[in-house]
């Protein structure tokens, strides 16, 4: 058992990430992982969407989860928010599209519109 002293360090250096968190200015990528997202592949996306984050340098782009995002049939459901900008939301998402939307939306600032909701991605 953790002694009083150091429990107290650990939640003084989890804090000091959560700020940074809070504080950060960038882009945002959220994973749906509720029951739902997690049965139609979400584990593997979210990995995906991490390591390759990671891989590009991508410094101002943060990789979170969340629950039920609430279109449970599009699931794996990831959305991206940039500031001043509106919400991309991505459905029937793979590991494989998590690369290329890291590669050009992220990297390169260009929307992947064929695996958005309004694309006709939901029927894929």
């Amino acid at each position: 058992m953790k002694s009083l002293a150091e429990l107290a360090a650990i939640r003084e250096k989890m804090q000091s990430k959560i700020v940074l968190r809070e504080n950060q200015q960038g882009k945002r990528v959220v994973v749906g992982m509720a029951t739902c997202g997690i049965a139609a592949g979400a584990r593997p996306v979210l990995n995906a969407f991490v390591e390759e984050v990671n891989k590009a340098g991508l410094l101002d782009t943060t990789v979170t989860q969340t629950g039920c995002i609430g279109i449970c049939q599009y699931e794996p459901v990831v959305e991206v928010f940039e500031e001043g900008k509106d919400k991309v939301t991505y459905v029937k998402m793979t590991a494989e599209k998590a690369k290329r939307v890291v590669e050009e939306h992220l990297k390169g600032g260009k929307v992947v519109t064929e695996y958005t909701i309004g694309a006709g991605a939901a029927t894929k």
